[in-house]
């Protein structure tokens, strides 16, 4: 059945611009149906897609099997209770603790969601050896955890925080990658961190090699929390399923994943290990769609897939592809100051003299047929599915220098 509107795409657009609250800018195309990463929006145009739904669609778009995960569990049941069991949430929990360091699981539908419940467990552990006032939370400056209240406020970023005032209190805010900053941050106040291996928004910023590990151990001197926020650079996105694992004795106590663990499905989840899986009790937190049967089910396939040896080494060799085909742009036009990242996810920040221009840019790309991001004003940012071959490799990078050299 062909359930396309009988109106124009400019039609729609004015009807998405009319309807919409303007909290988003969204760019004047309406993207129709996809196949692998390619992508083709309503009037017939094609794009490569290297931003994925911003680290979501991991596994390309109409992926037959993760179809099929989906049709098989929507003709069976789509929602029920989390005061019932469904066979695939239980699967997936036991499937993510057997692939992680966690020994229990907690489903809910985003990332925010995830990071909010990681927030709500620390201080309800800490609440039971420390006043209110003794329950802080160190963040870091260039993170991004989420748009409610609460991850927002603990985002060290104050353009996301601006007219939402009153914020939560409890937060603490350190420079990114600083030892000396953060050890003198810490005390026995200090009930958690909350730290992205691979900042996304904040540039796709890794942590400088020892940060995690020096975390690790002020957390355990102060026995508190060690928090990763994983739903972007998560699920095999740097060529390991978790980015955290590249620096192995930096594991974590909880862990906040989404986007690509549904491969486009909203799911998200909080991996927890040890005794702060006891934290949260009968009663003290929650979420209606949390362990959604179709959700989960489909995130069942996606990490199988995503945690193979094949799909990781595709991550790493197309990553170097793909980075490799900015270098030689770069030497061509120097737009990039520098191109950093693991795996697919790889950012490119812009010189002093093309500052503040990341949206033109990207809006230049989409007009010549692919799709990046930014992060913030001055980074390109690239996150393909992992999937993605060389052919839609080259030919993206091919397009992208046809949508750059004027700006060079």
């Amino acid at each position: 059945m062909n359930s396309q509107s009988p109106l124009t795409t400019t039609e729609l657009i004015a009807e998405g611009v009319r309807c919409y609250l303007p909290n988003y800018q969204p760019r004047e195309i309406i993207l129709d149906h996809g196949k692998g990463s390619r992508l083709w929006d309503r009037d017939g145009k094609e794009y490569i897609d290297l931003g994925a739904g911003i680290a979501v669609n991991s596994l390309g778009h109409a992926n037959p099997d993760l179809l099929a995960a989906l049709h098989s569990q929507a003709e069976k049941l789509w929602h029920t209770t989390n005061i019932y069991y469904t066979e695939p949430a239980i699967l997936l929990a036991q499937e993510l603790v057997e692939a992680t360091f966690a020994d229990q699981v907690f489903f809910c539908n985003s990332g925010a969601e995830a990071n909010e419940a990681a927030i709500k467990l620390a201080r309800k552990r800490a609440s039971t050896s420390s006043p209110p006032d003794q329950r802080e939370i160190i963040t870091f400056s260039g993170s991004f955890h989420g748009r409610t209240l609460a991850t927002v406020t603990a985002t060290a970023q104050p353009k996301y925080h601006e007219g939402f005032e009153p914020l939560p209190a409890g937060f603490r805010y350190c420079p990114f990658n600083d030892f000396e900053a953060v050890t003198s941050l810490f005390n026995d106040n200090v009930c958690a961190v909350l730290v992205e291996p691979i900042q996304g928004e904040g540039g796709v910023t890794p942590a400088a090699p020892g940060f995690l590990s020096h975390l690790r151990s002020l957390c355990d001197q102060h026995n508190a929390l060690l928090i990763y926020d994983e739903v972007q650079c998560g699920m095999g996105r740097t060529g390991r399923l978790f980015a955290h694992q590249w620096e192995a004795e930096a594991q974590p106590d909880v862990m906040a994943i989404a986007k690509a663990l549904g491969c486009g499905f909203p799911i998200g989840a909080l991996l927890v290990a040890g005794e702060a899986t006891q934290a949260l009790p009968f009663g003290s937190h929650g979420s209606t769609f949390g362990g959604n049967p179709l959700a989960t089910a489909v995130a069942r396939v996606a990490l199988k897939k995503i945690n193979s040896p094949s799909l990781l080494a595709n991550v790493l060799h197309q990553g170097e592809r793909l980075k490799s085909g900015l270098q030689r742009l770069n030497e061509r036009y120097s737009l990039f100051s520098e191109i950093r990242g693991r795996g697919l996810m790889i950012g490119a920040q812009l010189t002093d003299s093309h500052s503040g221009q990341a949206g033109v840019l990207t809006e230049a790309c989409r007009q010549q047929g692919v799709l990046i991001l930014q992060a913030g004003p001055d980074v390109l940012r690239f996150l393909p599915a992992l999937n993605i071959n060389q052919t839609d490799i080259d030919e993206g990078v091919d397009r992208i220098e046809v949508a750059l050299k004027p700006f060079q």
